[in-house]
């Protein structure tokens, strides 16, 4: 097949059968013709508008164009190819391409800028353009261009400008020595850059502003003002565009798999005199894979409501801060690394939102995380190290959220909350001052995380500051492991402390501490000191081998000390005079002088109330080591001197006996029957509900059914979490403090409140039925409350009724109960009742309203109080006429009055 050959003109002046002038040969070129032209420098203004090509014979740099006035080169349609010309112009435009789809290779243009206007489609491949004192390469309307191998410089605005909708593809391109912007993009101009390199750029080495979208990727940018410089609405993709559309020619739209429509992948931003990047008004962009570094300020800032994602960054060796967020711009940052600032790694600021997932922060030259304003922040899986300051500081109204967060090596405090809020979750806090200080009016959650090698305190909690501590683990500290300073009110769950230097837990002058489940091994000082005017609960603690008296109370300290164990150490317990514990419960072992009860395990029997100072008196047997068959008979005995509740005594008995037939029938190799352990306890309050509860796990451990037998109770405010996501670890905590024995549910009912199917106490009937389950051998749960009201509190999920299939009813108790109850009281505090007071007591109850303030055995304990009260006014106008009797001898004008109850 033969090919027809292009028709060739040429143009040589001053030869024979030649054209002297470009212009002239291509107007007598045919289409699809080649001009060929001879070195020389052409004077003229060449206009293509036609399938031509004009090429210079002898390869580039021999054939100059030159224009008088206006561009040297204007093209108004066609299919036109340029090759290896230089085009010169005085003017304002040197290449103007007004229509068509141009093509110029291996051209040098220079004096004036390249314009692309109109729906041109043009090519620019291993060009040059430079020498303009304007802007190099300008693209306007809906024009397509694409540079390939090309080199813009030394231009006195911007190197490569687009807007309007205009598209511009760059691939291999150079852009440098401009006294603007490399690259500029406004309007719903689209760029994308491929292994381009943008430097020496005064302003920044790329500018996108207004609605426009952009890609760079595998680019250099460096020595300029600004890397890159996000402004309006740049990288926001609108409503229908997040398919981006594809052209037919080579200039494609931008896209990205992301929902912005500005990414920077695999790109290289340093040496730059401000910041690496610049986000600002609603701008977004993603970074993926990125290295920032050496930046003359920060490293990379989002400002305004401004949007980024950034993906295995590297922010390095900036001059000021690695990353800064302010008004209400939004980072998520994953598997990115944010070392060796000028200032911090992270500051955060304003309305500022912040995700980091599996970061690194670190060698920053001040605090690694600052978080101020009302910023947010989340922090997942990330690591922090090496700061002269704090690891992580929450400022003002501030709140971070962090899990599984490693903070080591830090000058001053690991984690420091300064009147922000925090929910701190399986972080790690390292070889630091002072591991987690904590100063606000909010109330921070700390829960499983580990504080170690502090060369100070532990965890410090300021004045009049709240939080919740649970399941924390505090090792070698310089001083105390967990100090709360004057007037702090914490809740400690499940915490353990060793190789302490001071006290393992210090509460300050009028602290409020709950503490449940607290370990302490070791201590250098004290395991807990209580200090003067402080009060709280300290349960189900274990300190052992303390270096100082293991518990210290100091004077007007009144602190409920609850099952207790002490272990080794000098003392066990110390009391000052005018201090006023209530101590229950509490054993110690192995301890030279000791106060408490001895023995490994806490019996109900070893009760010791309102100790002052001095040893208790204990019971005489309480030493001797009781055989399951003794212990249960003291339990019968017990649960027989209970006045009234003469059924659910019997339905205890009779569980015990099913119990005890399970037990023989497991150690004979047999399966168990059936049977739910759990109960419900329905009846008012003050019917013996809890003493009942503590009783059958004391049943249940001499069965050998349970390992402790221990009573933990628990109400909604235990249980259900303040934020989302707080409520289920708060339930495992509690639960987990019961294994082995009793958890014991009051008011359970209030879990689902009427007419709130979205309440948080949802969420702790779902933990706890899936608990129940994988422990089922291992806990016993009992819920209580007002019996209508927990025939709805078990028909709210459909795993209730089959895990509590029985329910113990305890009545109110009768006027003849009442009595006995508050006789029982007087023989205990030796006091007599007359059968005259017996029977006012008896008509005082009869008549006494048994509304919804009446307690029961509650309201028969206040009444004995009152008689006591006024008993004692009674004989106080002359106590030197009074005999023994009159001191013990309670009449029936000591009554009170029914409206007084």
């Amino acid at each position: 097949m033969l090919t027809r050959k292009a028709a060739r003109e040429r143009v040589a002046p001053g030869s024979w059968g030649a054209h002297a002038t470009i212009g002239a040969a291509v107007r007598a070129a045919a289409p699809g013709a080649v001009v060929s032209v001879q070195p020389g420098v052409y004077r003229e203004s060449l206009v293509l508008d036609g399938d031509v090509t004009v090429v210079a014979e002898k390869g580039a740099g021999t054939v100059r164009v030159v224009a008088a006035r206006g561009p040297a080169l204007t093209v108004h349609g066609g299919q036109a190819t340029v090759e290896a010309l230089t085009l010169e112009s005085a003017g304002d435009a040197a290449v103007l391409v007004r229509a068509g789809t141009p093509a110029l290779r291996d051209c040098e243009i220079t004096g004036g800028r390249v314009e692309v206007t109109g729906d041109a489609i043009a090519v620019l491949r291993n060009c040059s353009i430079s020498g303009t004192d304007r802007t190099a390469v300008h693209l306007t309307a809906t024009s397509r261009t694409t540079l390939e191998d090309c080199v813009v410089r030394d231009a006195g605005g911007d190197g490569i400008t687009a807007d309007d909708e205009a598209r511009a593809e760059c691939t291999g391109t150079i852009v440098r020595g401009v006294g603007g912007r490399g690259v500029h993009l406004s309007g719903s101009a689209r760029g994308r850059f491929t292994r381009c390199e943008i430097r020496d750029a005064r302003t920044a080495a790329v500018h996108a502003e207004g609605a426009s979208a952009l890609v760079l990727t595998e680019s250099r940018l460096h020595d300029s003002g600004i890397g890159v410089w996000l402004g309006g609405t740049a990288g926001r993709r609108s409503a229908g565009e997040n398919e981006p559309r594809r052209d037919a020619a080579s200039a494609e739209e931008p896209a990205t798999s992301r929902s912005h429509a500005v990414l920077l992948d695999r790109c290289e931003i340093f040496a730059t005199t401000n910041a690496g990047l610049l986000a600002e008004s609603e701008a977004a962009a993603v970074l993926d894979g990125c290295h920032v570094h050496d930046t003359g300020r920060a490293a990379i800032v989002a400002a305004g409501s401004s949007t980024l994602e950034l993906d295995g960054v590297r922010a390095v060796d900036a001059g000021d801060t690695g990353l800064a967020v302010s008004g209400d711009a939004a980072v998520q940052a994953r598997e990115a690394t944010l070392a060796r600032s000028g200032a911090n790694g992270v500051y955060a600021t304003g309305d500022a939102r912040l995700t980091l997932t599996d970061c690194e922060i670190r060698d920053t030259a001040y605090t690694a995380v600052h978080l101020g304003g009302a910023a947010r922040a989340t922090l997942a899986d990330c690591r922090i190290r090496d700061t002269p300051e704090y690891g992580v500081r929450v400022c003002e109204q501030a709140e971070l959220t962090a899990r599984d967060v490693e903070v080591r090596d830090t000058a001053m405090t690991g984690i420091r909350l300064e009147g922000g809020d925090a929910a701190l979750r399986g972080c790690r806090i390292g070889r630091a001052a002072t591991g987690v200080s904590v100063r606000t009016t909010h109330r921070p959650l700390l829960a499983g995380c580990e504080i170690s090698e502090i060369g100070g305190v532990g965890l410090e909690i300021g004045p009049d500051t709240e939080a919740l501590v649970e399941e924390c683990r505090i090792d070698h500290t310089g001083s105390t492991g967990v100090y709360l300073d004057a007037g702090s009110v914490v809740r400690i769950d499940g915490c353990t402390m060793t190789g302490v230097e001071g006290s393992g837990l210090y509460a300050g002058t009028g602290t409020r501490a709950r503490v449940r489940g607290l370990v302490v091994e070791r201590p250098a000082r004290n395991g807990v000191f209580v200090a003067e005017k402080a009060a709280g609960l300290f349960e189900d603690c274990r300190i052992s081998d303390a270096g100082y008296p293991a518990i210290y109370v100091e004077a007007e300290a009144g602190p409920v000390l609850r099952r207790c164990f002490v272990s080794g150490g000098d003392h066990d317990l110390v009391v000052c005079d005018g201090a006023e514990p209530v101590i229950e419960d509490c054993r110690s072992d192995g301890v030279r002088d000791a106060t408490l009860p001895q023995g490994t395990v806490a019996t109900p029997s070893a009760t010791v109330t309102a100790v002052t100072g001095g040893r208790p008196e204990a019971h005489a047997d309480e030493d001797e080591e009781q055989t399951p068959e003794e212990r249960l008979a003291e339990l019968r005995t017990e649960l027989d001197r209970l006045v009234g509740l003469d059924g659910v005594k019997r339905d205890i008995v009779g569980l015990t006996k099913l119990m005890r037939m399970v037990k023989v029938r497991e150690e004979a190799g047999l399966p168990p029957p059936p049977l739910s352990r759990h109960l419900v306890f329905a009846g008012n309050p003050g019917t013996g509900k809890t003493t009942v509860a503590r009783l059958y796990g004391g049943f249940l451990h001499a069965l050998g059914l349970l390992q402790r037998g221990h009573l933990v109770e628990a109400d909604r405010g235990d249980l259900v979490g303040e934020y989302v996501g707080h409520t289920a670890p708060k339930t495992q905590a509690v639960f987990r403090r019961a294994l082995g024995g009793v958890l014991f549910i009051d008011e359970a009912y209030a879990l689902v409140p009427h007419g709130q199917s979205n309440d948080f106490g949802q969420e702790v009937i779902s933990t706890l039925v899936k608990l129940m389950e994988d422990h089922r051998d291992d806990v016993v749960v009992i819920v209580a409350g007002y019996p209508g009201e927990m025939r709805r509190f078990l028909s709210s999920n459909a795993g209730l009724g089959s895990r509590f299939s029985r329910t113990l009813t305890f009545d109110d108790y009768a006027s003849e109960e009442l009595v006995r109850i508050v006789r029982y009281h007087a023989d205990r505090h030796e006091y007599e009742c007359g059968e005259d007071t017996v029977e006012a007591l008896h008509r005082f109850f009869d008549e006494l309203p048994r509304g919804e303030q009446f307690g029961n055995g509650r309201t028969a304990r206040q009444v004995f109080q009152l008689m006591t009260e006024r008993h004692a006014l009674r004989i106080a106008d002359d106590l030197t006429a009074a005999g023994s009797g009159d001191l013990t001898t309670l009449l029936p004008v000591d009554l009170p009055p029914l409206e007084a109850v």
